[in-house]
């Protein structure tokens, strides 16, 4: 892993972020891309006519902003000895973030806050739909990712879950213990033997678990099991159902995204 981008825009969940770009850049000797998009609607006033458009003076403050942002950011990455870059682009977050993370090995983004799946930074969803790169999503109050600490996996033998443990390998070596948890109540395609045998195949112990669920919800239940477990991050497959069932019907993914309290190791 050598290539970490960090959604680098100003907002209540960049501090979280950017330790946690900080903790992996340092774990892995990995440079950070530092990506910063602005929303074309930054720009855009309406008015009551149903007319639309952008005032220059609008189009300043909304650059000189960013421009401070970035002088901040930048000024602190010196300072903590790191390689990194900057890009600025206008358009669509997620879509932008996707399309430039296609040589990157890890994107870092926010969980919302206080359950606003719908809010400014929800956008975990729909990056990790559309990157071939995994999502590492943090809590906005949590301050830096323990790579070397424990790490939690969820798995039920989906390709999704098996995806998501291949492209978590890097971190899972660096691990002190790695606990596969399979919540029970679910038949798996694949058991969690294979997991293992697989982790160990790459020189990574690992204990299995089986977690009853006991009438909890399932993001319930993978969420005790990783607090249990002294999880620093849980690996998951993200969108086992697709995004339009999850959105009428609710899901795990959905609901880890909205409810998560630790870092999110994501993959489609």
């Amino acid at each position: 892993m050598k290539t970490v981008m960090l959604y680098a825009n100003d907002d209540s969940g960049m501090e979280s972020r950017l330790q946690a770009a900080l903790d992996m850049a340092r774990a892995f000797d990995a440079h950070i891309s530092c990506v910063q998009v602005t929303p074309f609607d930054s720009f855009i006033m309406g008015d009551p006519f149903g007319g639309v458009y952008a005032l220059p003076t609008i189009v300043e403050a909304v650059r000189k902003a960013e421009d401070e942002h970035r002088a901040r950011i930048e000024a602190r990455l010196r300072s903590e000895g790191v390689s990194w870059d900057w890009a600025r682009y206008d358009g669509s977050p997620a879509q932008l973030t996707a399309d430039r993370s296609r040589l990157s090995d890890m994107i870092v983004l926010s969980l919302p806050a206080g359950g606003n799946y719908d809010g400014p930074l929800s956008m975990v969803g729909d990056v990790v739909l559309h990157s071939r790169a995994p999502v590492l999503a943090v809590p906005q109050s949590s301050r830096g990712v323990d790579c070397l600490g424990n790490a939690a996996v969820a798995w039920n033998g989906t390709l999704e879950s098996c995806h998501a443990l291949r492209l978590a390998v890097p971190c899972l070596a660096k691990a002190k213990q790695v606990g596969i948890v399979t919540v029970t109540e679910d038949e798996t395609e694949f058991p969690a033997t294979g997991a293992s045998e697989y982790l160990a195949r790459h020189g990574i112990e690992s204990v299995l678990h089986e977690w009853p669920r006991d009438g909890r919800t399932m993001t319930e239940a993978l969420l005790d099991a990783a607090h249990a477990l002294a999880g620093a991050y849980l690996v998951m497959g993200a969108y086992g159902h697709s995004r339009l069932q999850e959105s009428l019907l609710g899901g795990t993914t959905r609901d880890m995204i909205r409810c998560g309290t630790i870092p999110l190791l994501l993959a489609h």
